[in-house]
């Protein structure tokens, strides 16, 4: 399996260097760092959740958890949830489950960004399968995505309330 051309494109038209990377099948982001021996707060993972039944996709990185109450409170939702496998699949089309790229750009997904995900230098991002992820400046990531920041996280790797 290859990375999804959409990616590839994606990338290539909004000028950013990133190198693809491919690597054994790996379902958590901390796997992914592991198998690209850097730190779990150089690889960013995407949680789906459903705020007010509008999808959002919360970035932040491997080593951090999602506070749940603090995605409702920074997005003024009256409630959020974990989205379901089904919803995620209609709306990131061209990637695997679990291997969303964060490049934005989905029609009615708003992207947030934990702070922490904020770093000097390079990250990992998923790039649409088990087995691939790009490398490319965290600098040049958020020009790209242009997203909204806010702190939601603490220190872990599970999903939280």
């Amino acid at each position: 399996m290859t990375m999804p051309q959409s990616i590839h494109t994606v990338l290539q038209r909004r000028g950013a260097p990133f190198e693809e990377l491919r690597h054994r099948p790996v379902f958590t982001a901390q796997e992914r760092a592991a198998t690209e021996h850097v730190t779990g707060h150089r690889v960013a993972k995407v949680v789906v959740v459903m705020a007010d039944d509008r999808p959002v996709e919360l970035v932040l990185p491997a080593a951090r958890q999602v506070l749940l109450e603090r995605v409702r409170s920074v997005l003024g939702a009256n409630r959020v949830r974990l989205a379901r496998e089904e919803e995620m699949e209609q709306v990131f089309t061209d990637c695997e489950v679990g291997a969303m790229a964060p490049l934005g750009g989905e029609p009615g997904v708003l992207m947030l960004v934990d702070s922490t995900m904020k770093v000097e230098g390079d990250i990992i991002l998923p790039a649409g399968t088990h087995e691939h992820a790009v490398r490319l400046r965290c600098a040049d990531w958020l020009k790209i995505v242009q997203p909204q920041v806010a702190s939601f996280s603490a220190p872990g790797h599970f999903v939280s309330a």
